[in-house]
């Protein structure tokens, strides 16, 4: 995932880099390309480092944690899809507030750990 969040970044950064050399000039548009893909970049890293690298499964829910040991989302499993045993995407219903989703890939827990969230996913969903 992050080989292609970084083709993307950089094929839109591209993109840019044509669209405005086209009206100012190659070496015009290169600084403002430049910053576009600074900006992309940038909010790639962020978006990498809020993705979730801890769960902790209790009795009473899912809680998932990131780099910096915060709390990203926290509450009973309220919902949940499973596609072919790659990915399960559950729906978290906390005390209070609104509810969270979290997409859970296969490869990124053991089969165990993976068949077991799903099993609790499902019995949470009332499937």
């Amino acid at each position: 995932m992050r080989a292609a969040l970084g083709v993307f970044v950089l094929t839109a950064a591209l993109a840019v880099h044509t669209c405005l050399a086209s009206r100012l000039g190659a070496w015009q548009a290169l600084p403002l390309s430049l910053a576009g893909l600074a900006l992309l970049a940038l909010c790639a890293a962020r978006y990498e480092r809020a993705q979730p690298v801890a769960l902790n499964l209790g009795p009473d829910g899912l809680s998932a944690w990131d780099r910096a040991g915060n709390l990203l989302a926290q509450g009973r499993i309220a919902g949940c899809s499973q596609w072919s045993g790659r990915l399960l995407v559950l729906a978290l219903a906390p005390d209070h507030g609104r509810p969270r989703t979290l997409l859970v890939a296969a490869d990124a827990l053991t089969a165990p750990v993976f068949r077991e969230l799903a099993v609790r996913g499902r019995r949470g969903a009332g499937a």
